[in-house]
Parts: structure tokens; C-alpha cells; sequence
């Protein structure tokens, strides 16, 4: 496996982040197909904001991707994904040890990780790698015709979700 950083947009990267937009919208019980055009312009919009972009290929062919940002110092990642052949094969924790690499280049000693609740693959991985910190709260009224269907407690606050 080598992870390279991405410097340029192409069609196979981009169909990975299309990927990823649909595993996301599942989550929230959202079916959806992939689209490459949004991939290709979610692609641009992170090369053309600097974003650090790494892609993970196996024999060749891209296996994963990883987006970080930067922000005062502070490394977070904003997207993590994995082709579902690619799965369980370290890919994962190369890539985002390379988010752990840039943080250390600039004196940090964790990365902040963007997971959805029901990411409970992610939520796994983070935890194996020593991640238990919960750092922040997104908080927002329901959408119309929401259906909620659980509720999350965190310390003495309840939420819907």
C-alpha cells in the first residue's frame, strides 16, 4: 500500500468522494446514488482551499482517501473513507496516521475527527486508535417531517435523534 498526496482532480478520486456522500446520507436513512460531478467539485473545493488531500492505493488502484484542515494549528479530519473491497486492511490507519503526522509536524499531539453518530465503523476505529475524547455537540431543530427515533444522553442533557 502507498498513500501519495493528491494534488490534482481525476475522475477515480472523484468517484470515491461520491462514494462516501452516499454511505453518509445512509446514516440518516437516506438512499441515494452517487453523483461524480459533486465528487469532482467537493474534490476541487478541498485542493482549492489547500486542504491536505492523501488517497491510499493498493496495486495501483485508489483504495481510500483522507481530507484534513488546518486550522490554528489544529488538524482535523473532514473526511476518512474507505472502499468497501478495501476494508479491514490497514488503509484506514495509514491514512489517517497521516493526519496524525501533520499534527505532530506542527506541535500537536491529537487530530480532531468529523463522525456521524451512526458511523459506528468509524466510531470503532477511532477508539481502537485511543480517541474517546467527545470534543463537540452539533445541536439543531428537527427538519420538517423529521422522524426521530432515539434519543442520545450526554451528561444530564438529552437529545433527540
Amino acid at each position: 500500500m502507498e498513500v501519495i498526496e493528491v494534488r490534482q482532480a481525476n475522475d477515480e478520486f472523484a468517484e470515491m468522494v461520491a462514494q462516501f456522500r452516499v454511505e453518509l446520507r445512509s446514516y440518516k436513512g437516506v438512499v441515494s446514488k452517487p453523483n461524480l460531478e459533486a465528487g469532482r467539485e467537493e474534490m476541487e473545493d478541498y485542493l482549492s482551499a489547500r486542504f491536505p488531500v492523501f488517497a491510499a492505493l493498493v496495486d495501483g488502484e485508489y483504495a481510500g482517501y483522507l481530507v484534513c484542515r488546518i486550522d490554528g494549528g489544529v488538524v482535523w479530519v473532514e473526511s476518512l473513507f474507505v472502499k468497501t473491497d478495501f476494508r479491514r486492511q490497514g488503509v484506514a490507519t495509514a491514512l489517517h496516521r497521516k493526519a496524525e503526522e501533520i499534527s505532530a509536524s506542527l506541535g500537536g499531539d491529537t487530530v480532531y475527527n468529523y463522525v456521524h453518530p451512526n458511523n459506528h465503523h468509524m466510531i470503532e476505529f477511532l477508539r481502537k486508535r485511543g480517541y474517546t475524547v467527545l470534543n463537540l455537540i452539533e445541536i439543531r431543530k428537527p427538519h420538517k417531517d423529521e422522524t426521530l427515533t432515539r434519543q442520545i444522553t450526554v451528561g444530564e442533557h438529552a437529545f433527540d435523534y
